[in-house]
């Protein structure tokens, strides 16, 4: 492809001289007496070289600089000064221009400079093209991962609630008692203030609370009456046992730390480690209050669902020793009607 190359200068023989030795190798001139004219040229041709003169009538050469780096910065621009007007060239330079030559200029020297300023203009807009595919590659790539990495998400999220859900109907519930849970602390903790990762942390924990049991016998989880003391030590297991499942899985960490601690009350005499007050994460002491919501109002093997009257009665006995007072109080201040659109059930 041969450059285009404009020519401006109030001097035709110039202009002429220039022009009759840059076709000689191969350029394409375009040739104007003043920048008008050259701004007329531009605006029809694809320029990829401009030679300007810089003292001319009218606007000089450092406003044709001025105004094309503007318009395109890519242009490569040679100034051609008298020995007289070295500053000038010097603030030609810092403007944008590539290069400058002084009058009166050697033929030889003139092409040299042409060809190392095409070169490089050539290189410079290979490296931008460069970049700029590169740049696009980068962020298709990242949109790809972006998709694969929702999908894997949505993956782990259907595989947790199907082990949920099986493990709730091992337990024989209505519906599903992990899912309403996690709805009840999802409801609390935003009331909390707590969201983006840190509350999808906790729902996870929550919806898989119970994952532990799946190392409990049937002959006990399933036991329609009461349980003995050997049956509740064993029951007591499965926080342990939910831990020791997740803990070892990189992104169900926090979610394994509330599976832990889950059973712990705010005096202290929960398990399995009897944590008090604030040792607990919140997430288990939101968790404590909805477990009894839910708890209470299902149906269970030894006893039919218990009225919502009877909830609150239980929450407010147990302000202080059982469930931590501020979550406590933030659950009663929440309605019936929000805590049945929550479990999208009504209750007796």
């Amino acid at each position: 492809m041969n450059e285009h190359i404009l020519i401006v200068d109030d001097e035709e023989m110039i202009r002429e001289l220039l022009a009759s030795a840059l076709l000689q190798e191969g350029y394409i001139c375009h040739l104007a007496s003043n920048v008008d004219e050259a701004f007329g040229i531009l605006s029809e041709h694809t320029v990829d070289m401009v030679i300007s003169d810089i003292m001319m009538p009218g606007r000089s050469g450092v406003d044709l600089l001025r105004d094309i780096k503007k318009i395109d910065p890519d242009i490569a621009v040679l100034m051609v000064t008298g020995l007289s007007d070295m500053n000038t060239a010097l603030e030609c330079i810092h403007l944008g221009a590539d290069d400058y030559i002084s009058k009166p200029f050697s033929i030889n020297r003139v092409f040299l400079t042409v060809k190392n300023l095409i070169e490089k203009r050539t290189l410079a807009i290979d490296k931008k093209n460069y970049q700029i595919s590169l740049e696009f590659k980068v962020m298709e790539q990242t949109e790809q991962i972006r998709r694969t990495m929702n999908e894997l998400h949505k993956a782990y999220d259907h595989t947790l609630t199907a082990l949920v859900k099986a493990l709730d109907a091992r337990e024989k519930e209505v519906g599903s008692h992990s899912e309403r849970v996690m709805n009840y602390t999802s409801l609390m903790a935003a009331k909390l203030g707590i969201n983006g990762n840190d509350l999808e942390q906790l729902a996870k924990g929550a919806l898989l609370h119970d994952i532990g049991k799946i190392g409990i016998s049937d002959n006990i989880l399933l036991k329609p009456g009461a349980l003995d003391e050997a049956e509740w030590i064993e029951m007591r297991r499965h926080p342990q046992v939910g831990y020791a499942i997740l803990s070892e899985i990189g992104f169900l960490k926090g979610p394994a730390e509330i599976i832990l601690t889950h059973h712990e009350r705010y005096d202290g005499r929960g398990y399995p480690k009897g944590l008090k007050g604030e040792q607990i994460p919140i997430g288990s002491r939101i968790f404590a209050a909805v477990d009894t919501l839910d708890a209470m109002t299902s149906d269970r093997p030894y006893r039919k669902a218990l009225p919502f009257d009877a909830v609150i009665s239980e929450v407010r006995a147990f302000r202080g020793s059982q469930f931590d007072p501020d979550i406590a109080d933030l659950f009663l201040s929440l309605s019936r009607s929000q805590w049945e659109e929550c479990a999208g059930k009504k209750f007796t």
